[in-house]
């Protein structure tokens, strides 16, 4: 099992984080990448990618999806924000995949969804290509808040197909949108005030595609992030994913200063990202 797992808090920290990793039991490598940053007590970044392209193209493309936009993040100048800091990061890497696939022959194919978040002083940035998916659960309801840029998803949002009828269809995972396929990649931004208590998990398509909603949510209460982790890579193997698994799981341990606004989360979050 490769794990990457938040390591124990030096200070007294404002959040508690996790993330791991797992090549499934149906593929024989992992081409899933995931990673994290601690910037300060209050201060946080992390992601998960799921590479495609084959194995060699995408095991590379996640991996350096991943990194780059860590790295990237970590160079640049806190002035900025989050939200930029974030969003010149996975551009930087989407150019750098790019560019690698057209220079080496065997990795002309390769590409990689993303999804990358960051905490800093209670406020969630995220920037967004593909369908990894971040959840956000609140007073123990859970709600996706990032859209799957497929082509399935797209066909459920316009009201051609079903929720139930996409969930098996055989095509769910033809990707609208990749980061290194293209020089210039549409990006999802996400900005939105964290409470205290609010969980995240973010989490790969052979995650979700295996453990429903309502399960990520319940499985993950009242334990641990590191533990929650590990819930839900072994429930998902019990069950026979046919692909690699990666989740984080994220709770914010301490005040925000931030409070419900009044209409609502889940009207906040169908404003932001009904679009």
């Amino acid at each position: 099992m490769d794990s990457s797992l938040a390591a124990p808090p030096l200070v007294e920290q404002a959040f508690e984080l996790a993330l791991l990793s797992d090549v499934g039991t149906n593929r024989p490598d992992n081409e899933d990448a995931c990673g994290h940053f601690i910037e300060s007590h209050d201060s946080v970044v992390f992601a998960i990618a799921d590479g495609v392209g084959g194995y060699e193209g995408g095991e590379v493309a996640s991996r350096m999806a991943v990194d780059i936009t860590l790295e990237a993040y970590r160079e640049s100048p806190p002035a900025w924000g989050a939200a930029k800091r974030l969003h010149r990061a996975i551009t930087r890497a989407n150019i750098e995949i790019h560019d690698k696939a057209l220079t080496v022959p065997e990795l002309r194919r390769m590409a990689t969804t993303m999804t990358a978040v960051a905490v800093e002083k209670g406020m969630l940035s995220a920037v967004h290509v593909g369908d990894c998916r971040l959840h956000l659960i609140r007073h123990r309801q859970i709600s996706q808040i990032t859209k799957d840029h497929t082509m399935v998803a797209d066909r459920v949002r316009m009201g051609m197909m079903s929720a139930a009828r996409a969930k098996s269809h055989p095509d769910r995972a033809m990707l609208l949108r990749s980061l290194g396929h293209e020089l210039i990649v549409s990006i999802d931004r996400i900005a939105m005030p964290l409470l205290e208590r609010d969980r995240l998990i973010l989490c790969s398509d052979g995650m979700y595609n295996v453990l429903d909603d309502k399960e990520l949510e319940s499985l993950t209460r009242g334990v641990d992030p590191e533990t929650g982790c590990r819930i839900l890579i072994d429930t998902a193997n019990r069950r026979g994913t046919a692909d690699n698994l990666t989740c984080a799981v994220f709770r914010m341990t301490s005040p925000t200063g931030h409070t419900a606004t009044t209409g609502g989360w889940r009207d906040r979050l169908r404003g932001l990202f009904g679009r």
